[in-house]
């Protein structure tokens, strides 16, 4: 006899993001299934499935039997400009071949909800000069991992108007958390260290996510019934924030002062335009969350709290890549 008890199957379930969507669920009264990458040291339970590799040939049914929701957290890295332009189809057949034939085999086992965890870079890198970005903008990647994601959008959409499947993919900003990577945790390792950072002059405005009102969403999002069978939702903290504000407050929460300094923006643009950082930490990325909002959902943790949670997860870790991430192979 079948559970009672509804059944999610969340793949990058050892990710930074893939983790908390776990709990989430978890607590919400889900039994969660997990699908991995790399085996895990330890021992295994029934519910974690090891070897799940995003391509045409992973087999998925025996994860995918009796389950209700997959919540799609696991992809290739977001990472400098150079690498992806290299790996470009390596990219498509992670981020994209391997998406849509997950998503094929969840419709074929009779997934209602499929969650795909897409990105603001589908839109573009700034709202520089123009409105804040929404789901019905023109499909403007600049990089290659935007266009795989973009490429994957447009992929499901079309899986799900054939397939008798519930397709949401929400497009976040930078995600912050306990245990976080990437931009954040080098900003707020920098700010804890008493690292002076030139960002003095920088007058931009910024969305954020933390982890925990991302993970929200999700939630709101399964318990809420109908809807088309292909919905974008594009979901952030309640206020975007300056880079210099945001660094102040991380000096806040971690009780450090945030030792910035004026230094030409032209300047710095160049200076951080190898790193592929110049958008990320210099121009403006707003997001219009309304048509999220209009759903009845609304971001629970402040920046404030969030931050104060995040900070948790600063200690030392090996890797350079974030945790939700498929790595190099």
């Amino acid at each position: 006899m079948a559970s009672l008890q509804p059944i999610a199957l969340v793949t990058g379930a050892d990710g930074f993001i893939g983790r908390f969507v776990s709990a989430g669920l978890a607590n919400a009264g889900w039994r969660v299934r997990r699908a991995i990458r790399s085996i895990p040291s330890g021992r295994l339970d029934a519910d974690t499935f090891v070897g799940r590799e995003l391509s045409l040939s992973t087999e998925w049914q025996d994860a995918l039997a009796d389950v209700q929701v997959v919540v799609h957290t696991a992809a290739r890295a977001h990472l400098p400009a150079h690498v992806q332009a290299s790996e470009r189809d390596l990219y498509m057949s992670v981020n994209v071949d391997g998406t849509l034939h997950l998503a094929r085999c969840a419709a074929n086992a009779g997934v209602r909800d499929f969650v795909f965890l897409s990105s603001i870079a589908v839109n573009g890198s700034t709202t520089d000069h123009r409105s804040p970005f929404t789901e019905i903008d023109i499909l403007s990647p600049v990089n290659v991992y935007g266009q795989s994601k973009a490429a994957a959008e447009v992929g499901l959409a079309e899986l799900s108007a054939s397939m008798a499947i519930r397709v949401t993919a929400i497009r976040p900003p930078m995600i912050y958390g306990s245990g976080a990577r990437g931009n954040f945790r080098r900003l707020a390792m920098a700010v804890k260290a008493g690292v002076p950072l030139p960002f003095g002059l920088i007058r931009n405005r910024r969305a954020f996510l933390g982890v925990d009102n991302l993970v929200s969403f999700i939630l709101h999002r399964l318990n809420t019934a109908g809807g088309s069978h292909f919905e974008t939702f594009l979901v952030a903290d309640a206020l975007p924030l300056s880079t210099p504000a945001f660094v102040r407050e991380l000096g806040r929460v971690l009780e450090r002062p945030a030792r910035l300094f004026p230094f030409p923006v032209p300047l710095l643009r160049a200076a951080l335009s190898p790193l592929s950082l110049g958008d990320a930490l210099i121009s403006s990325l707003e997001l219009d969350t309304s048509r999220a909002r209009a759903t009845g959902w609304h971001p629970e943790i402040d920046l404030a709290e969030g931050l104060v949670r995040a900070i948790k997860g600063l200690a030392p870790k090996r890797g350079v890549l974030d945790d939700n991430t498929m790595p190099p192979r």
